[in-house]
């Protein structure tokens, strides 16, 4: 999670200038999108103090309450991440900008050092750094991104991803890039058109994508935080280690489950043949574990269930079966309705 780490300080630090510039900016000239493009760089230079959170707290050590560790805190904050961007980003920008449709107010002069400058260009400054800084700050998200997601395509990638971090990071760039440029369209056709209101529905048009990326990444994180099987590659690699043990007869199930980005949990039932003594079962089955973690350097438990292949299918099989038609006395009348 090296790659993800430092996408964050990365993001982090280019918000956190951002936001101040976005707010002097916001303060001189009164516009309404340069306020809101203000709040979402500060929601998000506060994101990704949580994601930091998160992947430190997910670093604890198992414990008697945890047997199983950590992990998933990063999904928990990733989760709130991805509210904060609803609430803190989006509706504010949207309830701003409906604010500055039915108030609307040309962008003031600013005054600075006694100098008076246009309240126009001192905007378009501002998000023109914004996006200068939003812009490196997106390139190293998509490096470390491109990093993992190998030949996979972008949404496939992000769909198979264990670790919200990093891809919350991009998704949360690539947002701010798209707001950016609604918020410098929105100031520039106020300016030219003379309509003051545009700049509220710039507003209204980044407090949209907001909430569609939230949105988005509630969808994607709460998978991950409910339990989330491993990748198929993953499961495909310790069916190819099962099947190189003569002993086992029959692989009944292989689940998984991550308990964190690079923290796989495993678990197997098999049939081995039953004139396989006890004793070469119990090598066959640390051989399988050495195996199988060294194959997936994310698989950090393997417990193995030794099981006929007839009494997993009869453990898993329906239990309710249909109750037989009354009959004599009980049974209906030709003609009538029986319930279901």
């Amino acid at each position: 999670m090296a790659e993800s780490t430092g996408a964050i300080y990365t993001a982090a630090g280019a918000n956190l200038a951002i936001a101040a510039a976005k707010f002097v900016g916001a303060f001189l000239t009164g516009s309404t999108a340069m306020l809101a493009e203000g709040a979402h760089s500060l929601v998000d230079t506060a994101n990704q103090l949580l994601l930091l959170v998160g992947l430190k707290r997910a670093k604890k050590p198992a414990d008697a309450k945890h047997p199983f560790g950590y992990g998933r805190e990063v999904y928990f904050y990733a989760f709130i991440v991805a509210l904060f961007i609803f609430l803190g980003g989006g509706i504010f920008a949207i309830y701003e900008g409906a604010h500055k449709i039915e108030h609307p107010e040309p962008s003031a002069d600013a005054t600075l050092f006694g100098v008076q400058l246009s309240g126009f260009w001192v905007n378009v400054s501002i998000l023109g750094f914004a996006i200068l800084a939003e812009g490196y700050s997106c390139f190293v998200a998509v490096k470390a991104f491109w990093a993992e997601k190998g030949e996979r395509s972008a949404i496939t990638a992000i769909q198979r991803s264990k670790d919200p971090a990093l891809y919350t990071i991009l998704v949360e760039d690539v947002a701010a890039l798209i707001g950016l440029v609604i918020a410098i369209g929105g100031v520039v056709l106020a300016h030219v058109l003379d309509k003051p209101a545009l700049d509220g529905w710039a507003s209204i048009g980044i407090g949209l994508v907001l909430i569609g990326m939230s949105i988005f990444l509630m969808i994607e994180t709460h998978g991950l935080l409910i339990g989330e099987a491993a990748d198929p590659a993953v499961v495909r690699t310790i069916q190819a280690a099962v099947s190189e043990e003569s002993a086992v007869q029959h692989v009944n199930a292989v689940l998984t489950q991550h308990l964190g980005p690079s923290d796989i949990l495993v678990n197997l039932s098999l049939d081995f043949a039953d004139e396989v003594p006890a004793g070469e079962v119990e090598r066959t089955v640390a051989r399988l574990e050495q195996r199988i973690k060294a194959k997936s350097r994310n698989v950090t438990r393997v417990f193995i269930e030794i099981q006929s292949r007839n009494a997993h299918t009869a453990g898993h099989a329906p239990t309710d079966k249909p109750k037989p038609a009354p009959t004599g006395h009980d049974a209906a009348p030709p003609g009538s309705a029986v319930p279901a």
